[in-house]
């Protein structure tokens, strides 16, 4: 038994292969989205207007164009879902047991769902005003 535990106690976790998950292929593809709908975004919203800056009624103008609210909506869960992954990749580091890894990920989901759904009120009442 004590030697048991001394062996693992002398294991360093890091030195082992990290497995893959599906959680870093999505990181990777929502940083990548993220990259194209920031400069979008940027484009549509700082060098395109005059003066660099819309005033709000422009803002409500600019979301009332359907294809805008789409790219703008794709936006808001493309962030919100990297973030949230990568505040899970952050946490995971410390060696997590499986428990708290299912209940991470539970929270970190309902974190995400509500943000989403905040914006997406949020541009519901500014696009209504």
């Amino acid at each position: 038994m004590e030697n048991q535990l001394t062996k693992q106690m002398m294991e360093n976790p890091f030195a082992q292969e990290p497995k893959t998950s599906w959680t870093w292929h999505w990181q990777v593809f929502t940083g990548v989205a993220l990259l194209l709908l920031l400069g979008l975004h940027f484009i549509a919203n700082h060098f395109i207007v005059q003066g660099g800056l819309r005033d709000f009624a422009d803002v409500v103008s600019y979301l009332r164009n359907p294809i805008i609210l789409v790219l703008e909506v794709l936006f808001l869960v493309v962030v919100t879902t990297h973030a949230m992954l990568g505040v899970r990749a952050i946490v995971m580091d410390f060696g997590l047991s499986d428990r708290a890894e299912k209940r991470l990920g539970q929270a970190l989901t309902v974190v995400g769902v509500l943000t989403v759904a905040y914006g997406l009120w949020l541009t519901w009442v500014i696009i209504q005003s």
